[in-house]
């Protein structure tokens, strides 16, 4: 953790340390937190994001996965998140290849794994993130923005009628024991008899 850092500071260490490292970093209003992530948080977010794109691939819903891209709300708030999708707004941001959110809508799903790093709901809630999934000790938490802040609820509204904050913990933990493949098999086919 620093304090004290500009916002100019904070963009040239971002810069300086590029796209291709292993550190994540979280800024809000010249707090700056630079995280390790472990390989335990790294499986999950791993797991946890190819669930999901199983997910949007078998319901035929094109999205884009931009990962753990760097947010920023300029001069004062920037995050990266372990995982991050475009679904309702693909089509807004398709092609592109840099993300501007004074210009273009911010993620429609953002995924944070609470193991190595903590989750800063208010910096989501600043750069205006509709929904926001927080996994923690095995649980799967559904945020979604309403009025400026989140609100815990029990169903994913990108995905209404499927119970997915019970299912996605079970599948993540099934693949520490039946491997990826293998679970991610189970996960296609649990998909297609709750859309039958």
């Amino acid at each position: 953790m620093l304090q004290d850092v500009t916002w100019q500071a904070f963009e040239t260490i971002l810069e300086e340390l590029g796209e291709h490292r292993g550190s994540r970093l979280a800024y809000d209003h010249g707090l700056l937190e630079i995280m390790i992530p472990l390989p335990e948080h790294e499986d999950d977010k791993e797991i946890i994001g190819d669930l999901i794109k199983a997910l949007l691939e078998e319901l035929d819903i094109e999205f884009r996965s931009l990962g753990s891209t760097t947010f920023k709300k300029p001069t004062t708030q920037g995050l990266e998140p372990d995982q991050c999708f475009y679904i309702q707004n693909e089509t807004k941001i398709r092609g592109k290849k840099r993300i501007d959110l004074t210009l273009d809508p911010p993620p429609d799903l953002a995924i944070e794994i609470d193991v190595t790093s903590r989750t800063y709901p208010s910096l989501y809630e600043a750069l205006k993130v509709p929904e926001l999934w927080r996994f923690d000790q095995g649980t799967l938490q559904i945020n979604v923005l309403n009025c400026g802040k989140y609100e815990e609820v029990q169903e994913s509204p990108n995905f209404p009628g499927i119970a997915l904050k019970q299912m996605i913990p079970h599948f993540l933990s099934e693949s520490k024991t039946l491997g990826r493949n293998k679970t991610l098999k189970a996960f296609r086919q649990w998909i297609r008899e709750q859309i039958q």
